[in-house]
């Protein structure tokens, strides 16, 4: 502020100016493939979520197949029986069906005597004792989503739901593999990663080494 005027200072000619950086050359698309990879196994990965729980659903209860059905729920109960038994079976097993509370047409009908009757459906059975005055109920009804699970797992559904079944078969494929590539670095195949792949690879091969494999008795 001492009120002596300074001459702006002249402008730089192009050659005294720094030179700009030059411009990065554009990558080819094929040296991002781990971008790519990511990017694929993502979409892929939720694709496969729905399968995935069928899968998973349906291994877990059939694993279990000597514990428990895994596909229906059986049940029993019994309810009263009232008079005698008419001598025609059709008869008879209307008023059985009737006391039971069940509809439809039975697969057959059973006279054990002059006192009791079965009847038969494809999945229930009337036990009709008019010396008991009881009906006893027993059948079994489809356990709700693991039967369908288990119908789609153990592939019923023949050559259609194959193609399913082989393209589902190839994305965890692709999912496995891709996933060993996704993570460069100490944390990836080379260092951390490996070590994983190896305890996975282990595990089924000590257990068929210890167990005898499939020629093993029981």
């Amino acid at each position: 502020m001492s009120g002596v005027l300074t001459e702006p200072s002249p402008p730089q000619s192009a050659a005294a100016r720094p030179a700009k950086p030059a411009a990065r050359a554009a990558k080819p698309w094929w040296s991002k493939w781990r971008v790519w990879l990511r990017a694929l196994h993502r979409d892929i990965g939720y694709l496969a979520v729905g399968l995935t729980l069928v899968y998973a659903l349906s291994g877990l209860a059939v694993n279990h197949i000597s514990d428990w059905d895994p596909n229906y729920v059986n049940y029993a109960r019994e309810v009263a029986l009232e008079g005698p038994l008419p001598d025609d079976d059709q008869a008879a097993a209307a008023l059985v069906m009737a006391a039971a509370g069940v509809s439809g047409t039975p697969t057959d009908v059973y006279r054990v005597s002059g006192t009791e009757l079965e009847v038969l459906f494809d999945r229930e059975t009337l036990y009709a004792d008019t010396t008991k005055g009881v009906v006893a109920i027993e059948g079994q009804r489809p356990r709700w989503l693991l039967r369908i699970a288990n119908w789609l797992h153990l592939n019923r559904g023949k050559q259609a739901w194959t193609y399913f079944a082989d393209a589902y078969a190839v994305f965890l494929l692709y999912l496995a593999i891709s996933g060993m590539f996704m993570i460069k670095g100490r944390n990836g195949l080379f260092g951390r990663g490996a070590v994983l792949v190896l305890i996975g690879l282990l595990a089924p091969l000590l257990y068929v080494h210890f167990s005898g494999g499939p020629g093993a008795s029981g």
